[in-house]
């Protein structure tokens, strides 16, 4: 595997520390003392020091003004605005030594942010739930974006320094020793990566090396430039540390769409796609890439690459929660009205070929065509999911689907969700219905503050003027208190009875569909306009796979003829289908 150029390299007699600083005149190391360091032509300062390890706390002093950290460091002890400190990947004692991964026909994803997962909220703390995991179903457990940010609570996506897991749950071997907990039960472990974008407090790398960034602007901030190669490799290397360094078994990428790359260059994502495929190669290891894109571009997909050379396992598939979204509760605001005239219809689409927007044009884009033609596509391209963190999140309360509809049409949406070739994934509590929110939270200082409260008022206009205080300030410590998910509601009801469900569903995924995902192919779906739905799939191993479900809260009329194939769930249709039924079987 390729040497890694960010971050301390720890040598036979000692550290060698590295910078890369092309906008600097003078860098120096700030150990107990400043030290000089030495510059090359390519931007570069190096210093070698002897006698020193794992442990050391540093520093870099940018033209004698200015102390920052270091961009590549591996942990952050006093958080973003404190030193680096030098951590010995090498040493921790793996127990899992065998562990190889799973493949991506096991996949069942509960996304899950380290924070709120439980009352500690430490790395650690989470080890406890996970045989609750496993008992459940689940088979790959993601943690939303670790990577060092300012204060002590953050959705973590507005890290700084992406080496360094952040302090706030935990030391770096605490995290180690979760994956290594998660993989002697067998469960695979994912992260959210951002590549799109910094966060707005605690980087420093535009002072010292302004090429960094681009003069385009993403949602977030400025864009990243990944035509130049040291900043490539910023992300490759980072990518590539995680998945080494903590054997996480694949990663999630945010937002991959305000990911610029120049004309004519080879698109830094998928050069990191191949430097993955050949870290898998290299090791016989199960590594699986999986993007957020609001492109919907299927030419960037490919379930069946193993390993992964350019291409990616899978994409979020929000156009599958959005038209789930607008059935259940008929909101039209934002991007769902691209949804309102046929939910139903686009249902069908989404199980019948992947995603629902495959080129046509879409209002939320500006009326610009959204996405290609996906059908092509194997099932498993597609993680298909009822709710996620920016689902629940992005509204003003982060009230969850569990307040907004009607429990039977959840159960259904589950039904069909859970039992779908396509990926399945679950958020943090969904799996017995929680209520609890997850609203948007940070810590920060200050101006930055004030300006995040300011922006939040300006796009919830609405909301403050009808609700005033009761919105939750997101910079409030009770804000992030209260999403602190319910544990203690899966024991009584109704959590108890949803938390069963689920678990049935999913053992009966793992018994009869995911051994026959290899191969498995889109079919065809339809909807009539009383809400009946159809669909079937062609599974790997020669039989179909067939759905018939009253996507509709009235009784309506059954099928014209018999449901064809073994029945594995739902029982038997009879000639009026009940409101929100699902029925599933398979056969030749």
């Amino acid at each position: 595997m390729r040497p890694r150029q960010f971050g301390p390299r720890l040598t036979k007699d000692g550290v060698s520390f590295r910078l890369w600083a092309p906008g600097a005149e003078r860098v120096d190391l700030v150990l107990d003392t400043p030290r000089p360091m030495q510059r090359s032509e390519d931007g570069w300062y190096v210093l070698d020091v002897p006698g020193v390890g794992a442990g050391t706390r540093y520093k870099f002093l940018i033209d004698g003004e200015l102390d920052v950290p270091d961009p590549g460091s591996d942990f952050q002890p006093e958080d973003v605005f404190g030193p680096s400190e030098v951590i010995d990947h090498a040493n921790f004692a793996w127990r899992a030594k065998d562990w190889r991964g799973r493949p991506w026909q096991d996949a069942v994803f509960l996304e899950s942010h380290v924070g709120t997962f439980t009352p500690e909220g430490s790395y650690r703390a989470m080890i406890d739930k996970l045989d609750h995991l496993v008992e459940t179903g689940i088979t790959a457990l993601e943690l939303m974006p670790l990577a060092d940010f300012a204060g002590t609570r953050n959705w973590g996506y507005d890290g700084v320094l992406l080496y360094a897991p952040d302090s706030a749950y935990g030391r770096p071997d605490d995290l180690r020793t979760l994956i290594d907990e998660a993989h002697l039960r067998g469960l695979m472990v994912f992260l959210d990566v951002v590549y799109n974008h910094f966060g707005p407090e605690g980087n420093y790398i535009g002072r010292y090396a302004p090429t960094f960034f681009t003069d385009a602007h993403t949602p977030w901030g400025s864009a990243i430039d990944y035509g130049l190669p040291e900043v490539r490799a910023y992300a490759i290397e980072n990518a590539l540390h995680w998945l080494t360094d903590y054997r996480f078994d694949g990663l999630r990428f945010d937002a991959i769409n305000h990911i610029l790359t120049p004309p004519g260059d080879v698109p830094m994502l998928h050069e990191l796609s191949a430097a993955a495929g050949e870290l898998a190669e290299e090791t016989g290891r199960d590594i699986h890439l999986v993007l957020e894109n609001g492109d919907n571009l299927a030419s960037m997909l490919d379930s069946t690459e193993d390993p992964p050379h350019g291409k990616f396992r899978a994409q979020w598939n929000d156009d599958y929660h959005h038209v789930w979204h607008v059935m259940l509760t008929d909101e039209d605001a934002g991007y769902y009205g691209d949804y309102q005239d046929s939910p139903r219809g686009g249902l069908a689409r989404t199980l019948g070929s992947g995603f629902v927007y495959q080129g046509e044009p879409a209002a939320f884009w500006g009326g610009n065509p959204r996405g290609e033609p996906s059908g092509h596509l194997a099932p498993g391209a597609f993680v298909n999911f009822l709710q996620n963190h920016d689902q629940i999140g992005n509204r003003v309360f982060g009230d969850r689907l569990e307040a907004l509809a009607p429990a039977e049409g959840i159960q259904a949406a589950l039904a069909v969700t859970l039992l779908a070739p396509t990926v399945p994934m679950l958020f943090m509590g969904d799996e017995w219905g929680s209520t609890r929110p997850f609203p948007f939270f940070c810590d920060f200082k200050g101006d930055l503050a004030h300006a995040v409260r300011k922006g939040r008022r300006t796009e919830y206009a609405w909301a403050y003027a009808k609700y005033g205080d009761e919105v939750p300030d997101p910079l409030d410590i009770e804000t992030f208190r209260s999403a602190v998910i319910d544990w203690e509601a899966c024991n009584t009801s109704p959590g108890k009875e949803r938390l069963a469900l689920v678990r049935d569903l999913l053992r009966l995924r793992h018994k009869e569909i995911a051994p026959r995902l290899p191969g498995a192919r889109f079919g065809e779906a339809h909807v009539t306009d009383d809400g009946r739905l159809t669909a079937y799939w062609l599974m790997g191993d020669g039989t179909k796979l067939r759905l018939l479900a009253n996507v509709s809260g009235k009784e309506i009329a059954g099928p014209s003829s018999e449901f064809p194939g073994t029945l594995i769930w739902g029982g038997t249709p009879a000639d009026c289908l009940p409101p929100w039924s699902v029925f599933w079987s398979i056969g030749g």
